[in-house]
């Protein structure tokens, strides 16, 4: 039996869609939600759960807090349900949602708490009113106050905020004081993200036509390198390269991601990696409903990759660059029965004399000119 096993959810709707936004979700058919969950309950009830050691849950968007939360409690009791011989139980399993401020109520949050939900994680991305308005958020500052305080109050501890830099307009003045204001809160986890700009979107489109300017690539690096500095300062620790956490509060479903464990994806988009498969579902949402309803879960799945050994040897590599301690010498050895030192001595000698990662008796690492430049790092293992 694996050590860790997680299960992602994807809840692809929206109240709006915000301006950055290419995950697959959708702000007008609310008809298809009561179909979708009916659905993705049906893809749940058929996957075995009997070999795997489920030990994180969750749930992704889209906004999952903009549903009912009467689907968000069905989906959760079937799985606690489905997995009454887990040998994690469920008390103890990392039940993760992804809330928005302007979707949440206290009865909402209430249910979420007495159906085993443990950890929140709030979009906020900006405490600046104006910029979140910009890049099309629902919400003000005030509305992510009001959702952070009612968490708390149900008896929410373990909450993530999302902050995002890079954004048009946005300067570094703005990011001390949304980190000022998010810190006075002292959530346990905070996520920072660096506006990327992806195909299709409405932000690329503002773009392209001069209607608004991203900050400069100097500017972005000094808006990072001053969120570290602050929230290390502050007594959080930098355990990925997007992601700071109170001591013991680390998201365990994206550590078990970057320390390549198994996971299942269930719903629309969702990604799998079992057995050495990635595969995922189906981006078409009526597509992914019908197959269901039809009796055809397989026609969802679409296998994306079959990993050989040195496919999983190099992804290890790529993955454990991620965490701020680097890819552990000894798990690669236990893993895979060989030193990556040796491995990828042509890869590691050169990422080491142009300054990029270091090498100890324990880890391999970024160095901080590697978080600057870490795509370099990680095409070296692709």
């Amino acid at each position: 039996m694996n050590n860790n096993f997680g299960i992602y959810i994807h809840i692809p709707f929206c109240k709006r869609k915000c301006s950055y936004c290419d995950f697959i979700s959708f702000s007008s058919k609310d008809s298809l939600i009561e179909g979708y969950v009916r659905a993705l309950k049906k893809e749940i009830e058929e996957f075995d759960f009997s070999k795997y050691n489920v030990t994180t849950i969750y749930l992704g968007g889209g906004t999952p807090s903009y549903i009912r939360e009467e689907y968000i409690k069905e989906i959760l009791n079937l799985l606690k349900e489905k997995l009454v011989n887990n040998k994690v139980s469920w008390k103890y399993i990392e039940i993760t949602i992804e809330v928005n401020p302007g979707t949440v109520t206290k009865e909402k949050l209430e249910i979420y708490k007495e159906v085993g939900v443990n950890r929140i994680s709030i979009g906020l991305q900006s405490t600046n009113n104006s910029l979140l308005k910009q890049i099309g958020r629902i919400h003000k500052f005030e509305d992510f106050l009001d959702t952070y305080n009612l968490a708390k109050e149900v008896g929410f501890d373990n909450i993530n905020v999302d902050l995002m830099i890079a954004l048009p307009k946005q300067t570094i003045e703005d990011i001390k004081k949304s980190l000022g204001e998010i810190v006075s809160l002292s959530p346990n986890h905070i996520s920072v993200y660096s506006l990327i700009v992806e195909e299709g979107t409405l932000i690329e489109k503002q773009i392209e036509e001069g209607k608004i300017k991203l900050p400069s690539d100097e500017e972005e690096r000094r808006m990072y390198w001053y969120v570290k500095d602050f929230l290390e300062l502050h007594g959080y620790k930098h355990y990925e390269i997007s992601n700071f956490s109170k001591e013991g509060k680390e998201s365990k479903h994206n550590l078990n991601c970057w320390n390549q464990e198994e996971y299942i994806g269930f719903g629309l988009a969702a990604h799998s990696y079992i057995d050495g498969i990635r595969f995922c579902n189906t981006s078409n949402l009526e597509e992914y409903i019908d197959n269901i309803k039809n009796n055809s879960l397989c026609r969802n799945r679409e296998v994306e990759e079959r990993q050989k050994k040195e496919d999983k040897e190099k992804e290890f590599m790529m993955l454990g660059f991620r965490k701020i301690e680097g890819v552990d010498i000894s798990k690669f050895k236990e893993k895979y029965g060989e030193n990556p030192i040796f491995l990828f001595r042509k890869e590691l000698d050169k990422l080491v004399s142009e300054g990029l990662i270091e090498v100890d008796l324990n880890n391999i690492r970024l160095t901080n000119k590697g978080l600057d430049l870490a795509n370099i790092v990680f095409e070296e293992f692709i």
